[in-house]
């Protein structure tokens, strides 16, 4: 009995749950706003956030509401149909054409060279272009390879001057190649943070010649041919140089399969390679914008700065139409002579030489030719090469936009190499 009285009494003493107001209803929360500790703990009774699915189930974690970008971001602006048509379907690139808007050219007493890249793109468009045109008709075997030639050059309608331009445009590509390169090699625009610009650009130099040796066989004439035999032979001096005489060849001596591979390396592989290093060159040139040599803009000689686009683009245009003219003069006036069929058994005849762009290291081999010479030979080019692909990393001075006149000698060095070398072979063996 006193058990059930002092129940009695306890239930007597709680308040009337009947008289006593609401709690005020929670107020939502607001995506960005911090909690109070007092919302982040929870209210007795309040429901507690449920998960988002397929997320952890954490405690009072809260999970804002999915925000989309807009599909057509421009559909209010106030453009042109035919702007508008663009923007609507290819809104994208538009950031990428507003920003090549934006972007600058220094203007100075130099910037004549920044025009010599943009040449050799042009140049390397005409050889993409006339190169697709002959490839209609050429036929890359022993037995057809030259009769399509002849074919090519008598025959088809305007074939020879299809057949000459690409010619000379790959002269002409490779000689704005070299501008370029050392071009910007004075002015130091390799220095920090274009190392990449320059590795790529380098690396673009060296497919830009392996287009050289790989087509120069494709006529399938005699000079051709023997050039390309004293040329492949070279790598046999270097360690694992068979390796690569076979792979190049496709046997011991140069024949139908060599003109196989060459064709393949020539219309496949070295412009695959050229598309994908040349997409990463043009991004970095877009991304970092043109340099301007150490001290100009301390000292005043950058006389101000000029839209990318139009301007410079207009501008790169006129280049581009100097320069076709040229071709098509050099084309005309000054033809590539066919030349006579290969003949493997025949002796080599008096004069044989590579292209021009290989006469300096044509000519050190001749004058290395004491035993062990080819080799050393060999052992110099590669380690100039690397040195020169890897100025960027190792011109500190430059980084610190400050002159490097070491680098700069070795500089002359390499190219009073290649021109005294150059012009050896040209008085020796004529053009």
């Amino acid at each position: 009995m006193a058990e059930e009285n002092n129940n009695k009494q306890t239930a007597a003493s709680k308040p009337s749950l009947a008289g006593k107001p609401k709690p005020p209803a929670a107020k939502p929360s607001v995506p960005g706003k911090p909690k109070s500790p007092a919302a982040k703990a929870g209210a007795p009774g309040q429901a507690k956030p449920v998960p988002a699915k397929g997320s952890p189930a954490k405690k009072g974690v809260y999970k804002p509401a999915e925000v989309r970008a807009e599909a057509n971001p421009f559909k209010d602006s106030k453009t042109g149909a035919g702007t508008s048509w663009f923007r609507e379907r290819f809104n994208v690139l538009v950031p990428v054409i507003d920003y090549m808007k934006k972007k600058e050219v220094p203007q100075h007493r130099l910037s004549i060279w920044y025009y010599f890249g943009g040449l050799t793109l042009f140049f390397f468009s005409i050889q993409i272009i006339t190169g697709l045109l002959l490839l209609l008709y050429y036929r890359p075997t022993e037995a057809e390879a030259f009769a399509r030639f002849v074919y090519i050059q008598t025959e088809v309608p305007f074939g020879w001057l299809i057949r000459q331009v690409h010619a000379w445009s790959a002269n002409l590509m490779v000689l704005m190649a070299f501008i370029h390169m050392f071009s910007t090699f004075f002015m130091k625009a390799y220095r920090k943070p274009r190392e990449l610009m320059w590795v790529s650009g380098f690396v673009l130099l060296l497919l830009t010649l392996g287009f050289g040796f790989t087509g120069y066989l494709l006529p399938w004439n005699e000079l051709a041919y023997f050039a390309t035999q004293i040329g492949t032979e070279v790598p046999k001096v270097a360690p694992g140089g068979e390796f690569i005489v076979q792979l190049l060849r496709g046997g011991e001596e140069v024949g139908g399969e060599t003109l196989t591979r060459m064709f393949a390396m020539h219309v496949v592989l070295l412009p695959g390679l050229v598309m994908l290093f040349l997409t990463g060159h043009l991004m970095l040139v877009q991304v970092l914008g043109a340099s301007t040599p150490i001290g100009y803009k301390e000292a005043g000689l950058v006389k101000g700065y000029e839209k990318f686009f139009p301007n410079f683009i207009a501008k790169d245009g006129i280049a581009w139409m100097l320069g076709f003219a040229l071709l098509i003069y050099l084309a005309v006036i000054f033809p590539w002579e066919i030349g006579v069929k290969a003949d493997p058994l025949a002796a080599a005849p008096d004069g044989i030489k590579p292209e021009w762009y290989f006469w300096a290291q044509f000519q050190l081999l001749k004058d290395f030719k004491f035993e062990g010479g080819e080799l050393l030979a060999i052992i110099i080019f590669t380690v100039v090469g690397i040195v020169w692909a890897l100025v960027p990393f190792m011109d500190k001075k430059a980084s610190r936009e400050q002159r490097s006149p070491l680098f700069t000698i070795f500089g002359l060095v390499v190219l009073a190499s290649l021109l005294i070398g150059t012009y050896r072979v040209y008085l020796e063996y004529g053009w």
